[in-house]
């Protein structure tokens, strides 16, 4: 349980690193970002290994990831540059 702790935390935290990273103009502050991504991986250990139960940690790590990855996502801001001029009449 520990290392299912430990491996979600650093999933977590990798890709909110890589997020961070990549989209930096898009999110908001890094120390947030960082802290959403090991939250919401711990989150989703915790969920998966209450459904499925103890033995079944590669399916655990694959809760943690899709659960911080979802998390990630919400706190993405539209891209400017990608908005359309409102036409006024």
């Amino acid at each position: 349980m520990i290392l299912e702790a430990l491996g979600s935390a650093l999933l977590g935290l990798a890709l909110a690193w890589a997020t961070a990273h990549r989209l930096a103009h898009r999110l908001p502050s890094r120390t947030l970002v960082l802290a959403t991504g090991v939250g919401g991986a711990l989150m989703g250990a915790f969920i998966a290994h209450t459904a499925l139960g103890p033995g079944s940690s590669p399916m655990t790590l694959a809760g943690a990831l899709i659960v911080s990855a979802a998390l990630l996502s919400l706190l993405l801001r539209p891209d400017r540059r990608l908005r359309r001029r409102q036409v006024t009449a």
